[in-house]
């Protein structure tokens, strides 16, 4: 049995990595546009050649796809149309608009939607990691709609890498994504641009930076490739927690700016409750 992966990045590579070691496949093939990608994964021994996607349509039983969720929205209807009984997993960032799409698809029931909770801030295909998925939670949504044997073969996947099952629906999905992924990345990028900002009058600021600026703003090296067509594909939601973390950061800001330090006491001691979700 032959594997496609769409998109031999962090994500489609480190995949590769994993289920090369299993020995389960015949081949690992990898698609993808970037001339510069094809031959960095071949260099590190990735996957075991590269097709265009056609090809690997014909070729491949299992298509993964792991590229930014605007190219996932344009491919999957396309190889839905050429797939006979091929699985396509779609393992985006986003769901709702990317389900929309192919609702009333003839073969909807050869696609799972899933997404790997896991990742760096690191792209491309030298990105790629050993175990990036082991003991992560792969989200599965409206498995429901697909296949039986299409699932299980997903299914077989997610254990594969050594990942734990979780089922959601798309609203569901992508609102929690946006609260505990997508706001991240957001924050980072903001404080990025916040410091930079000051670095252009005082070029020593950096200097003084340590671990807890690193760990914050470690995000804000990430792809806009990526992240853009996250924020588009996830606007509703992304602007929701927008918001919200906007009239935080104020309450944060009028504490200070009021010197009501016994009231920023409280909101600190009130964040401290995250200690009860993230040990």
């Amino acid at each position: 049995m032959n594997i496609a992966i769409v998109g031999v990045g962090l994500i489609g590579g480190s995949a590769a990595i994993q289920l090369k070691e299993t020995q389960q496949y015949d081949k690992i093939i990898g698609v993808d546009k970037s001339e510069a990608n094809r031959k960095k994964a071949l260099q590190l021994n990735l996957v075991d050649e590269f097709m265009d996607i056609d090809e690997a349509i014909e070729q491949c039983k299992i298509i993964i796809l792991t590229v930014p969720v605007d190219a996932i929205m344009q491919l999957t209807p396309y190889i839905l149309d050429r797939v006979t009984d091929q699985v396509v997993i779609d393992m985006g960032s986003t769901k709702i608009n990317i389900l929309q799409e192919i609702t009333d698809h003839p073969k909807r029931g050869r696609y799972v939607a899933a997404h790997p909770m896991t990742g760096t801030e690191y792209s491309g295909p030298e990105a790629a990691i050993p175990n990036l998925f082991k003991g992560k939670n792969m989200v599965y949504v409206e498995a429901f709609k697909s296949d039986e044997d299409a699932f299980d073969l997903a299914d077989a996947i997610t254990d594969q890498l050594e990942m734990k099952s979780l089922f959601m629906n798309a609203e569901e999905h992508d609102m929690h994504t946006a609260y505990v992924s997508h706001i991240s990345h957001l924050t980072s990028f903001a404080l990025a641009l916040t410091v930079l900002e000051k670095e252009k009058s005082q070029g020593r600021i950096f200097e003084l930076a340590g671990s807890g600026f690193e760990s914050t703003v470690r995000l804000a090296k990430s792809s806009p490739d990526m992240w853009v067509p996250i924020f588009k594909q996830n606007r509703e939601n992304v602007i929701e927690v927008l918001e919200e973390h906007i009239k935080q950061l104020q309450k944060l800001y009028n504490k200070i700016k009021e010197e009501d330090y016994e009231g920023l006491h409280k909101l600190i001691k009130k964040s401290n409750k995250i200690k009860r979700i993230i040990k």
